[in-house]
């Protein structure tokens, strides 16, 4: 399995709903949709998980589900993606099959190899820039992703403050795919999303849509 592109991790716009957000970003390209919520119940996340399975099978994307296993896999989803604090990567392998995507994010090299060794089947490393989205520490920098990918053969999602502006750093370092969270829903959904793609289109990573896997 090969993974390249550009993936979109759900978060909130006060002037719209989670489906409208999800739409605008399908149809302007993006094929991988990873679902994080953090403060709703679980029911309600089983709920707007079960909406985005329906959603993404219509554009042919692919639908990740943060940190629950037992939802992706209730909601028929194509992985999880998972914490250093979630469940331990082989339990998830028992519920999810051999069939499922199950990805780790690391924040250090130990980490990024503990993960290729527990047979993940790829890593989200960051934060790269400075980000509000989500507290994972400070900054690594593009850099960083040169000493990941010397160590580890997994594919390697950059995350954290990923722009169109900086985009190009993080794939020259040798990051496989950019997951984008702030970077796609803070102002016009519909361009942030084109300029992203129009930036990996220039590194001869994709086309005119974004793939996950």
């Amino acid at each position: 399995m090969y993974l390249s592109g550009l993936c979109f991790i759900t978060g909130k716009n006060s002037g719209l709903t989670l489906k409208e957000i999800v739409t605008l970003a399908l149809n302007a390209g993006v094929r991988c949709i990873q679902y994080r919520e953090k403060d709703k119940s679980r029911r309600e996340i089983y709920g707007e998980a079960l909406m985005l399975r329906g959603l993404t099978d219509k554009f042919g994307a692919a639908l990740i589900v943060n940190d629950h296993t037992d939802i992706a896999a209730a909601v028929n989803a194509d992985g999880v993606h998972l914490g250093q604090e979630d469940l331990p990567l082989k339990e998830a392998k028992k519920i999810l099959g051999g069939k499922k995507i199950i990805g780790i994010s690391t924040h250090s090299i130990e980490e990024a190899i503990a993960a290729e060794n527990e047979g993940a089947d790829y890593i989200g490393f960051g934060p790269i820039f400075p980000t509000k989205t989500k507290d994972a520490g400070k900054p690594k920098g593009a850099g960083a992703l040169i000493e990941i990918k010397k160590r580890i053969k997994l594919p390697v999602i950059s995350i954290g403050g990923i722009t169109a502006r900086n985009l190009s750093q993080v794939i020259d370092s040798g990051a496989d795919a950019a997951a984008v969270s702030s970077g796609i829903i803070r102002g016009d959904i519909t361009l942030n999303v084109t300029r992203l793609l129009e930036a990996l289109k220039k590194k001869y990573l994709t086309g005119s849509s974004s793939m996950c896997y």
